[in-house]
């Protein structure tokens, strides 16, 4: 019987049982390919180009171009810049292009100038479409621009959060039509906007690889920028490991967002109860309830792997449970302020319509659902953020009315109520509940007071 014939990722598989189109390299798609069964087919040996590529990292002669300056594309461009290599940041955003300033890479919309760089990494959006599937129109995309600009030897590691079997089924099959060799990675990223004690040169990263040379040189490039790295065996082990993280958030949050609306009902103040329990030392981490998460990760994260389980017959109904739990957050929140207060016609003040603290990020932000569900109670809700002197543009919330106010004695006097939303360490709390009428806190940040509801 002849030998398996070698072959590269841009040349087609060889007729053979083991491997599949959507797994072309030699492993199982997923969900099997989690299990680490690698077919028979001989793994490719490029050996030159990838000593080349992991002594130019060594030597941070290597180009590094990363795809997207968003969250996380903007600090990890940066962090590479500053451990000495040369960047390349790219963004199809011509505003967001023009407002980096005082960067020490350069920016660029050309994607012609790919072909520069030795390693390119994606950090591009993961959204859900207006039907609440995974979008995955953005790695799409960037996949086929890198295609038509990508040299020989060049490693392309994915970033953005993705269920299992995205580097493999729809990243690969677009690269190959490069028609040129290629290392291909997945390594989720793991950034906490607005987290001090955890900068992005201080996290550990999780890498895997189409690939053993692929691993390898993922490896090589992050350990060039953070402490450690942790090499897993399959791409579809690092995606899922991404979205465990994520969704292990999300259900926790869920269940004390739900003891929330049963100790209320019981007349115990749930923060006290979490506080107590805290103080085990084994077997406990404590989540504190809130108005619902936000962000690009928790609100979204559950769904990809929700989605991609259902299509391999598995159930996902406790993702599913805890994601709608945390959606109910903003009504019950609304009615808590109902109780005490007439909505038709009253003045609410929103204060905070970031997602998280401290930070300038609208996105997925409960506020604007609370904001909804009041117009719909016929309120009139306004808002003020720090961060957001103008109302930012929300694809979900077009054309909602929601309005800036000043933070002033004056103004707070002016509102029915002021609901918290978001806890900025600039809002000096006890000041505001002695101006306010009434205060529905989502955060646990004003003192006790009479005019104090906790929801």
């Amino acid at each position: 019987m002849p030998p398996a014939k070698s072959w590269t990722p841009s040349s087609e598989p060889p007729d053979s049982g083991e491997g599949t189109r959507d797994a072309p390299h030699g492993y199982r798609p997923w969900p099997n390919s989690g299990r680490d069964e690698p077919a028979t087919i001989p793994r490719v040996k490029r050996p030159s180009l990838l000593d080349s590529l992991l002594e130019r990292i060594r030597t941070k002669k290597a180009v590094v171009a990363v795809i997207g300056l968003g969250y996380v594309g903007l600090p990890l461009a940066t962090l590479f810049a500053a451990k000495g290599f040369r960047v390349l940041g790219f963004d199809t955003n011509p505003a967001r292009l023009k407002s980096l300033k005082r960067i020490r890479f350069q920016a660029t919309g050309r994607f012609s100038r790919l072909v520069e760089a030795d390693a390119i990494v994606i950090c591009v959006p993961t959204p859900l479409t207006a039907g609440g599937l995974p979008d995955l129109t953005a790695v799409r995309r960037t996949g086929d621009a890198i295609a038509r600009n990508l040299r020989s030897g060049t490693l392309v590691v994915l970033e953005s959060t993705t269920y299992p079997g995205t580097t493999r089924e729809e990243l690969l099959p677009r690269l190959r039509k490069s028609g040129v060799d290629f290392l291909l990675a997945y390594a989720p990223e793991r950034q906490d906007p607005g987290n001090r004690e955890h900068p992005p040169e201080s996290i550990p990263r999780i890498v895997a690889g189409i690939d053993d040379d692929s691993r390898r040189a993922a490896a090589a490039l992050y350990r060039a920028v953070v402490p450690k790295v942790v090499e897993v065996a399959s791409l579809e082990i690092a995606e899922a490991a991404k979205l465990l993280e994520n969704i292990y958030r999300c259900v926790n949050i869920a269940l004390v967002n739900e003891l929330k609306t049963a100790f209320d009902r019981m007349g115990i103040d749930v923060w006290k109860v979490v506080d107590a329990a805290a103080t085990k030392p084994f077997g406990f981490q404590a989540f504190r309830p809130g108005p619902g998460p936000g962000g690009h990760c928790i609100p979204i994260d559950p769904v990809y792997l929700a989605w991609k389980a259902e299509r391999a017959g598995a159930s996902a109904k406790f993702i599913r449970l805890a994601g709608e739990v945390n959606a109910r957050m903003p009504a019950y929140i609304v009615g808590r302020l109902a109780e005490s207060l007439k909505l038709k016609g009253a003045r609410i003040l929103l204060l905070g319509i970031a997602y998280k603290k401290d930070v300038g990020d609208p996105r997925e932000s409960p506020a604007f659902a609370i904001a909804k569900e009041l117009l719909r109670r016929g309120a009139r809700p306004a808002y003020h953020d720090p961060f957001f002197p103008k109302p930012p543009a929300m694809r979900h919330y077009r054309g909602m009315k929601l309005r800036p106010a000043p933070l002033t004695e004056k103004s707070l006097a002016s509102f029915d109520a002021v609901i918290v939303v978001t806890d900025h360490s600039t809002y000096d709390f006890g000041w505001i509940s002695r101006h306010a009428k009434l205060i529905v806190d989502t955060r646990h940040a004003v003192p006790d007071g009479d005019n104090v509801v906790r929801a």
